[in-house]
């Protein structure tokens, strides 16, 4: 809770204000885009994880639109969808509710992104996705799904780089406002997750 903030810090409301302030006016992705300039963008991953959102994360006025929750088997639940870089660090993310799925996300997330290759597990195995990697020129390390009648070939040894979405998920996860989705808005959480991958562009080793 943000009146548990440190005394040291200030007064928790006017550190809370603040914080929103920044948050509506972009500041926080500003700084996250302007690091993700240098990230290596030769091969891209892209994956999404499941947080859950605690109970007080709900009731944000509907005048507020979407907030990313979903409502499934396990509770309130948010999904973060990730385009991780070829060192492992976040280029771009966007989030929905828990239940959505992954491959209607993907190409809104790659925009105009040309790697060499995109690597992603059999979800991202559609024909929209296939076809849009293909008019770009971009290497698909996609395992096909078990039901298409012809299994096309994928470099299943490339496939093994997958590994770093999934630690980069793990690193990002060490910060507890990420591991737990507390804020009613999905401005404040989107705002979390660009500040904790800032974080992770400065200092990789960072825990939190």
């Amino acid at each position: 809770p943000w009146r548990d903030l440190p005394p040291s810090f200030g007064l928790w409301n006017s550190v809370y204000q603040r914080f929103a302030r920044w948050s509506h006016s972009g500041v926080w992705h500003r700084v996250f885009a302007q690091l993700a300039l240098d990230a290596d963008f030769e091969e891209v991953f892209i994956d999404s994880t499941i947080v859950r959102a605690h109970q007080h994360a709900a009731g944000a006025p509907k005048k507020k639109g979407d907030q990313a929750l979903g409502r499934s088997r396990g509770g309130l639940s948010t999904k973060i969808h990730a385009v991780v870089e070829g060192l492992g660090l976040l280029a771009r993310f966007s989030l929905t509710g828990g239940e959505a799925g992954d491959s209607p996300q993907a190409l809104p997330l790659l925009g105009d992104l040309q790697p060499a290759s995109l690597s992603a597990d059999k979800a991202y195995d559609t024909d929209a996705i296939l076809q849009h990697l293909a008019d770009q020129g971009i290497e698909a390390v996609i395992p096909p799904r078990r039901h298409r009648r012809v299994q096309r070939r994928f470099d299943r040894d490339h496939y093994k780089n997958r590994n770093l979405i999934e630690r980069f998920f793990c690193r990002i996860k060490q910060f507890r406002r990420i591991a737990t989705r507390y804020d009613k808005l999905s401005e404040r959480f989107a705002s979390f997750v660009a500040l904790a991958a800032a974080c992770l562009f400065l200092s990789p080793q960072i825990k939190i």
